[in-house]
């Protein structure tokens, strides 16, 4: 199979096709422009005998030969002065790239990335041009600027989250020899302690189950993940196959995580399933994030409930109401149930509850002798 060195300015790529074949082509930027070209070369991944194996070798040389030919057309030009074609990349053009490759669970924290990087620019430097930015153009100052507008305006870890993808976007230009160092050096972003997310008490859970929601589905799907923990992608995805009602335990593949977990089920959790159906069946049928949001909110307004309620505020207050329940269970009991991969994914909720206690503390009343 084709080998590609990062020093390249043309790559040689491999695209896999609906015959099992391989495509070969080129891969090339100039001036932010992403340019492929199709060599009409294929190899054989099941190669097997001599011949055939002689085959897929030569066709690689030839791509080789074809890619080497190309590249000194476009680092000399007609005069034979090298085009500093590396330097000429644009951001927008590379991270876009980035994002359309991208195979990792977070893509939807690069795509995020990227676009409050677009809205820093819109905001505050408005005067230059974003279609031609290049890469080579970002600095520590425009970093440490970035940094606080991610902080002035996202809501708790998100400022942080969104910092440390766009610094895998511009690692990658590094590690391709497009930029010599990461202009975020010495730039760091505040990982915020604690949530800013509202909790939803038991007694307001309550207050929502009796009161009418436009989507009776997503009305059981919301009060099983405050019953449960669940992510909306977890919920969205269960299937009746994932529950054991004999055990009255569910076991997902968490979305995020792509970790198994297995969490118990109350009554309230059974109840919201209702009776078993087709293993295959979704157990929720749900629209999409946006949508649910949205209906969700204004289910919160009818129930007289004044919070900024999205769907992952249900499981930050199970996380909250457990640690707060006369059970009161350790901290491990609640990262297990979570389905978190380490403890201080946890201890952001435990900080919470002290803030709770002190509250409840000041809010007594002030006694005289």
């Amino acid at each position: 199979m084709a080998r590609k060195k990062n020093s390249d300015i043309v790559k040689l790529r491999e695209k896999k096709m609906t015959n099992g074949n391989v495509s070969l082509f080129l891969d090339w930027f100039v001036d932010g422009v992403r340019n492929k070209e199709y060599l009409k070369l294929y190899l054989n991944p099941k190669a097997r005998t001599p011949i055939e194996k002689e085959s897929n070798n030569r066709t690689i040389e030839l791509a080789k030969k074809i890619r080497l030919e190309r590249e000194t057309q476009l680092t000399h030009s007609t005069y034979g002065q090298t085009i500093p074609t590396k330097q000429k990349i644009t951001f927008f053009a590379f991270a876009e790239n980035y994002r359309d490759k991208y195979t990792k669970k977070d893509i939807k924290m690069i795509r995020g990335a990227i676009q409050r990087f677009k809205d820093f620019l819109t905001d505050k430097r408005p005067r230059l041009n974003q279609k031609s930015l290049k890469l080579s153009q970002i600095d520590r100052l425009m970093m440490i600027d970035f940094v606080d507008y991610l902080e002035s305006r996202s809501i708790g870890e998100g400022a942080h989250g969104y910092y440390q993808r766009f610094k895998k976007i511009l690692k990658r230009a590094v590690d391709e020899d497009i930029i010599h160092k990461m202009p975020t050096e010495g730039v760091r972003c505040k990982t915020v302690e604690g949530l800013r997310k509202d909790i939803l008490t038991n007694e307001e859970i309550i207050q929502l189950a009796k009161t009418p929601c436009q989507n009776l589905e997503l009305k059981k799907a919301f009060l099983f993940c405050c019953s449960t923990g669940l992510r909306f992608v977890d919920v969205k995805a269960l299937q009746y196959k994932d529950i054991d009602f004999a055990s009255s335990k569910m076991t997902i593949d968490q979305k995020k995580t792509g970790k198994p977990a297995t969490i118990d089920l109350n009554k309230t959790a059974l109840k919201m399933i209702g009776e078993p159906q087709r293993p295959d069946n979704f157990v929720f049928e749900l629209p999409t994030s946006n949508g649910t949001n949205k209906a969700l909110q204004a289910w919160v307004r009818r129930a007289g409930i004044e919070k900024h309620i999205t769907w992952h505020c249900a499981r930050h207050s199970f996380a909250v109401n457990l640690l707060t329940s006369d059970e009161r269970p350790d901290i491990k009991t609640v990262s297990s149930t979570l389905g978190h991969s380490s403890l201080k994914h946890t201890e952001k909720y435990t900080r919470v509850v002290d803030e709770l206690k002190k509250k409840a503390v000041n809010a007594l009343p002030e006694y005289e002798l």
